[in-house]
């Protein structure tokens, strides 16, 4: 892969056609709640196709993160507290929208002592009481490694827990406040303290890595009980943030596939488009 840093123009397989009409209802819904979604505040391309499914992935704990990673488009601006009446008002949505798996996540909370690990717990207790059969997936930040704060987390009621590496370790620059090894410390410990957790894990690809250094994160996260995988091309938000360095092909996205199953992976869903949440309730059919 090439390092060279050079914006090119998006080829074809990344023009995507997003049709406004179809986001009309799930915004509706979303707007009702007072709630966010990270479709709408990191800008996803896939938001039209998933809105149009009735899927989203919520944004609890606010739209304002406390780090400043320069691939992000998430605010940065001072966060406000937790809203108490935020789980009901996820739960009531769900219930709108007739969710069968639910994505939650959140912007980084260094700020509160266990990094909304509570609240986290709470969103899904709620989702739960409404219905026991809806499954409840959560991407997390690090939570600065709080092991109280990760039990709370694996033992909340969520069938999948996930949290992003994002890129190689050489790259972890643009990830401001994270640090790879305590990242992979996060996914081992949540395997731990409840092995009847799936760990889920993402990866940008486009920002320079190398194909050894891709190779060799796989086998980390295999090392660490992570056999759930994401894969998808990184764009930059605007030219404020980290540039793209390659636009990679639909091909070589097909050829990290087949090396990560071949490797010991149990699903891997790989592709330009391919973001975190992204037909999500495939994962948990492996």
């Amino acid at each position: 892969m090439s390092t060279q840093n050079t914006i090119y123009k998006k080829p074809e397989w990344l023009r995507k056609k997003i049709t406004l009409s179809s986001l009309r209802e799930v915004e509706a819904i979303i707007s009702k709640g007072k709630l966010h979604t990270v479709c709408q505040e990191a800008m996803c391309p896939n938001i039209g196709e998933c809105f149009s499914r009735k899927q989203a992935t919520f944004l609890i704990l606010g739209k304002e993160c406390t780090r400043h990673c320069t691939f992000c488009n998430v605010s940065k601006e001072i966060p406000l507290p937790p809203d108490p009446d935020e789980p009901n008002h996820v739960a009531e949505s769900v219930e709108a929208m007739g969710l069968r798996h639910v994505v939650i996540t959140s912007p980084t909370r260094d700020d509160l002592p266990d990094g909304g690990a509570e609240h986290f717990a709470k969103v899904v207790q709620a989702i739960k009481a409404y219905d026991e059969t809806i499954i409840v997936e959560l991407l997390i930040p690090d939570l600065q490694e709080n092991e109280a704060a990760l039990k709370v987390i694996v033992h909340s009621g969520a069938e999948i827990i996930g949290h992003n590496l994002e890129t190689v370790p050489r790259l972890y620059h643009i990830r401001k406040g994270a640090k790879y090894e305590r990242s992979l410390r996060v996914l081992k410990k949540l395997s731990q303290f409840n092995p009847a957790v799936r760990t889920k894990s993402g990866i940008m690809l486009g920002l320079g890595e190398k194909e050894e250094e891709v190779t060799a994160l796989l086998q980390d996260l295999l090392d660490h009980d992570c056999k759930l995988l994401s894969i998808g091309q990184y764009l930059s938000p605007s030219s404020e943030h980290t540039q793209v360095v390659e636009f990679i092909p639909p091909e070589r996205f097909e050829h990290f596939h087949d090396v990560g199953m071949a490797m010991g992976f149990d699903f891997i869903k790989s592709s330009p488009y391919t973001r975190s949440s992204y037909m999500a309730d495939e994962y948990l059919k492996s």
